[in-house]
């Protein structure tokens, strides 16, 4: 069993989580099966209740589990399953500690972080020890940072147990470009180094993000000051099109040969035929490029919708087109019009969110697109405000809402289902779905039974069920256990489909979501006879 530590410096948001997923795409193109997953040293149990502005996007497991963003970079990277049993914050770790010295595991024993803590932290690696060939471990945070210590202390102590030769450290830092200096700066990096190697940690390879080229200078003066090798020296420059650059721009190092050489694992050499097909579409895109405009209020924060711009590019892989990205604020929906934000579109997407401000905006840009036949796809909260709109406008309930958004309502076309709610505050996880065989969505995945991934406390309201469908709107897919409604469309109407699920948190480069792949196709087609 081999294992490798993903570690950052100097500052957040260096991309490891994309580094550790394209780690572990590496490893597989040389047949090799790896296993992801995350420690985050913050005290939350996990991002299910941060902010959108501190957090970005929350992203949900087959088993409900609410976990980083970084988890879908790993899923869309490789072919990992991920469980809530790949995510782990230092929440998690003092609860487990606390709920067993209740519990008189510790036989009366002072808790402290060594051993206590610390051999929580351990378990959770041994656990993860079967069944793969390589276990890749990021950890959240920087180095230095207090709360990340115990993480830091616990993989040291590890690789002592298993034997050095079994672990792999690899620390990713930043390259500062001083424009006054017109020069990279290395001293950075060599500290954050250097605070490893104070707590014991001697990373095997150097990653180094940075916006400018090195040179063989700076190659060796990072070599030399942080005791890395000139070869594991890592140049990651900010990639030019896509982050599914990424894979290929590391092979060409000889990132892949470095990491099986270091660990002394016999595999095959890498094929790297499916990257290189998937970065060929990206770049030079043979079939032209359509503009879908994703309709949110959390538009600004780059990471908020990250799961569907990412599925919105798989989409343009698959159809081997370009997809542009229109980022709409619905807020700017409300101020100004549809007609006049929307105008020129070829699909309207709207992702899923929680709360009030805004959803007038996403209600019109849902008017907008039934009404001018453009394609559009709602996600949660996208099929609810796309059930309101048809309400108020075809079905003439002018009151008609969600309980979210208005508790008195005398037309709650959406509403929560008391039977859920029992011990939950929400639907999350993987539930079934049984679509209508002449569906749009049926003819899209090619099966009428599917699972998908949901996250959300408000249900379309059944008592309306028969009544949206006498109006013209199809229920399309089902929940078999529950009776509850999953999937809308529209029946006189090119491509008009909302979802009460999450698809995007399924979606690959390598594969596609059906879903997200058919919207697309019709927003090139809605392109191509303008």
């Amino acid at each position: 069993m081999k294992y490798i530590f993903i570690t950052g410096g100097v500052v957040s948001s260096l991309g490891k989580g994309l580094t550790s997923g394209t780690l572990g795409a590496l490893l597989e193109t040389r047949n090799l099966k790896v296993r992801m997953q995350k420690f985050d040293p913050y005290l939350n149990v996990d991002p299910g209740m941060m902010s959108p502005f501190q957090h970005g996007e929350v992203y949900v497991l087959d088993d409900g589990a609410e976990t980083d963003l970084d988890l879908g970079h790993y899923e869309r990277f490789t072919h990992c399953k991920l469980s809530r049993f790949n995510s782990m914050s230092s929440g998690q770790v003092y609860e487990n500690v606390l709920q067993k010295e209740r519990r008189g595991e510790y036989k009366g024993n002072t808790v402290q972080v060594i051993p206590h803590v610390t051999n929580e932290i351990k378990g959770r690696l041994y656990a993860a020890s079967k069944d793969v060939d390589v276990l890749i471990t990021e950890i959240g945070g920087t180095v230095g940072d207090i709360e990340g210590l115990p993480y830091l202390e616990a993989l040291r102590q590890f690789s002592l147990e298993v034997g050095k030769e079994n672990v792999l450290f690899i620390h990713i830092t930043l390259l500062p470009y001083l424009k006054a200096a017109g020069e990279l700066k290395t001293k950075p990096s060599q500290q954050s180094v250097a605070k490893l190697r104070e707590i014991g940690i001697q990373p095997d390879i150097l990653v180094c993000r940075t916006e400018e080229p090195m040179d063989d200078e700076m190659r060796m003066k990072l070599s030399m000051f942080c005791n890395v090798e000139q070869r594991a020296v890592i140049e990651e420059r900010d990639v030019e099109h896509s982050i599914y650059e990424l894979p290929i721009m590391l092979h060409k190092q000889g990132m892949g040969d470095l990491i099986v050489q270091k660990l002394h694992i016999d595999s095959p050499e890498s094929d790297m035929s499916s990257w290189n097909d998937i970065v060929r579409r990206v770049i030079s895109p043979s079939k032209g490029e359509c503009k879908v405009a994703v309709v949110g209020k959390y538009i600004n924060l780059q990471d908020a919708y990250k799961s569907v711009y990412e599925s919105l590019a798989h989409a343009g892989i698959g159809n081997d087109c370009a997809v542009k990205i229109i980022r709409v604020d619905s807020e700017e929906v409300e101020a100004q019009g549809a007609e006049k934000i929307l105008a020129g579109v070829d699909a309207v997407l709207i992702p899923g969110g929680f709360g009030d401000r805004g959803i007038q905006g996403k209600i019109m840009s849902a008017k907008y697109a039934r009404e001018n036949n453009i394609p559009y796809f709602g996600l949660g909260l996208g099929m609810q405000v796309a059930i309101i709109e048809y309400a108020r406008n075809v079905m003439n309930l002018v009151d008609a809402n969600s309980t979210e958004f208005d508790a008195n309502t005398k037309n709650p076309v959406i509403t929560l289902v008391e039977d859920i709610e029992k011990g939950t505050s929400m639907r999350l996880g993987s539930y079934e779905c049984q679509l209508e065989k002449d569906s749009l969505s049926a003819k899209a995945y090619g099966e009428e039974f599917i699972k998908e991934r949901h996250r959300h406390r408000y249900e379309f309201n059944n008592l309306y069920r028969d009544k949206l469908a006498e109006a013209g709107m199809k229920i399309a897919g089902v929940n078999p256990k529950r009776d509850l409604v999953e999937v809308v469309e529209l029946k006189d109407h090119p491509w008009f489909v909302g979802v009460s699920f999450h698809p995007e948190f399924q979606s690959k480069p390598t594969k596609p979501h059906p879903l997200f792949c058919a919207f697309v196709a019709k927003a090139l087609e809605h392109a191509s006879s303008k």
